[in-house]
């Protein structure tokens, strides 16, 4: 039976702790710049004895004021060095997977799609290594994409088992202009992960599953990844419950 990962920021899993330990929840961690600039050995060690049932893991890096695409070099810099240091953690919790931000904007590179994508290439070319040599897969999520076809130039171009896409449906249902079916044609040999929330298409709400317009009944069956991880990402404990039990009924469906 798959069990979806519930996202939750490390600097509330002690507010949640018993609902996660009795639930016995598989987690996402979503680790931003603070957190990293406070983690220490003793708080993985304390994570660890806090999760001794064991969850399956996964992280989620952080994105604020980072661009791995980033044509300003000390930009770059600094974002492959806070990158880094999610590796870092890596080593010790062994998640499966790690998402980040693709940081593609079209107005923000002016439509020059091929600037992000030389710049980006860069970046994940100098972190796979890391990857590879923990066995984490890279998950790049998809945010302000109107099109899947600029993810699928990064996967072409860094063309590793290790290195794939996070679908996200909260993203896809406020940005895209393409159907689904035609994201899932380009992207479904590369999604290692996804992100499942809501919204009325006007607002990242991060509403539990079915609350709002994305239409999951037919993401699930056209889905073709069977060796997934399912995220929930919703903000709220009803919400997590509420999207859990339909997550299950469209499984069960599919």
């Amino acid at each position: 039976m798959i069990k979806p990962h519930i996202h939750i920021p490390y600097g509330r899993i002690y507010e949640f702790i018993d609902i996660i330990k009795n639930e016995r929840l598989d987690l996402e961690i979503y680790f931003d710049a603070k957190s990293l600039d406070s983690f220490t050995d003793e708080d993985i060690l304390k994570l660890k004895k806090a999760l001794s049932y064991k969850p399956s893991l996964s992280f989620h890096a952080p994105f604020m004021d980072l661009s791995p695409g980033a044509v300003d070099s000390k930009v770059k810099n600094i974002t492959i060095e806070r990158f880094g240091q999610m590796f870092d953690i890596a080593e010790k919790l062994l998640p499966k997977a790690i998402v980040f931000h693709s940081g593609y904007d079209k107005w923000k590179y002016a439509f020059k799609v091929n600037v992000w994508l030389e710049e980006s290439i860069f970046t994940w070319s100098k972190l796979l290594p890391r990857a590879e040599s923990l066995n984490v897969k890279i998950a790049i999520e998809n945010i302000f994409e109107e099109e899947p076809e600029s993810l699928q130039s990064l996967m072409k171009a860094i063309n590793s088992p290790y290195f794939g896409v996070c679908f996200d449906t909260g993203h896809f249902n406020l940005f895209s202009k393409k159907s689904l079916e035609e994201w899932m044609s380009y992207l479904n040999n590369y999604i290692v992960e996804f992100h499942l929330h809501d919204n009325h298409k006007k607002f990242d709400e991060h509403l539990a599953i079915g609350e709002g317009s994305f239409d999951f009944d037919k993401l699930f069956k056209i889905n073709k990844c069977r060796d997934c991880i399912y995220t929930i990402e919703t903000h709220s404990v009803e919400n997590v419950f509420k999207s859990i039990k339909r997550f299950n009924e469209y499984l069960n469906k599919s």
